[in-house]
């Protein structure tokens, strides 16, 4: 495994590279870093070179420059850039399925397979706004004023009952963070944009939970009528934190679809 950086816009993001095959990239939503694919590491690095950026202003990665969706779009092709990476498998989760949508679709030739996991659209004003209040207060009083809100509303029942360790992993990922960048974070998905699904031509996996409540089964099936190939999975007693809540479903799913 190289477990190193690359050099981006000024910043060095963090970025784990494991395995060897056809290259897929792993991208985590707000709050998480590379690490919230860990379940899915192990069968995914047997058949392909796997690659798990920290989003800049997560994780390990600096809060510097640009973020927004367009700036995390950019940071990726200048990984993929600096690795050398043609033609990637690429997976986003939450916010970053817009994220990879908008890379999909402007460069339709750098993608060869794309999978959304627990797919959201561009917020409405209303979803704007709370975005923007979830940042003012994570600046005002830290990540402690958010973690157990997103691990109470953002996970099934079944998880918080059955699964006690990936709830508690889930808040830990959201209390390592740096406030100023989950804070930036969320005022990057209350600029989004929507994805322009009508230029995306690549095979297109949607998998979500059925008790999602943010990237709802809802979306997913939306999706499934307005892009060219795609299919869902939809996993029961699972909520939005999709490869940790059904981390065995989710493997062998991408597995198969990869």
């Amino acid at each position: 495994m190289n477990d190193g950086a690359v050099n981006v816009g000024g910043a060095r993001l963090a970025v784990e590279v494991a395995g060897s095959g056809p290259p897929v990239v792993l991208l985590h939503g707000l709050g998480g870093t590379g690490n919230f694919y860990q379940p899915q590491l192990a069968a995914l690095a047997e058949r392909f070179t796997v690659v798990r950026p920290d989003l800049r202003g997560h994780g390990r990665s600096p809060t510097a420059g640009e973020i927004s969706i367009e700036g995390y779009a950019a940071d990726l092709l200048a990984v993929l850039d600096a690795l050398e990476l043609e033609q990637i498998r690429l997976v986003g989760h939450s916010m970053s399925t817009l994220t990879v949508q908008h890379f999909a679709a402007a460069h339709p030739d750098r993608v060869s397979a794309l999978a959304l996991l627990g797919a959201v659209h561009a917020p409405a004003e209303p979803g704007r706004q709370a975005q923007r209040q979830r940042a003012a207060t994570v600046r005002a009083e830290g990540m402690v004023a958010v973690a157990d809100t997103v691990v109470a509303n953002a996970t099934s029942p079944a998880t918080r009952r059955d699964q006690p360790v990936v709830a508690a992993f889930i808040r830990e990922l959201l209390m390592r963070q740096d406030p100023e960048g989950y804070a930036q974070g969320c005022e990057a998905l209350a600029g989004a944009a929507e994805p322009d699904t009508a230029a995306i031509r690549v095979p297109v996996l949607l998998a979500t939970g059925a008790d999602d409540g943010v990237g709802t089964p809802a979306v997913s099936e939306e999706l499934t009528d307005r892009l060219t190939d795609a299919q869902v999975a939809v996993y029961p007693d699972c909520g939005h934190w999709t490869a940790l809540e059904a981390a065995a479903q989710l493997t062998d799913d991408l597995v198969k679809f990869l």
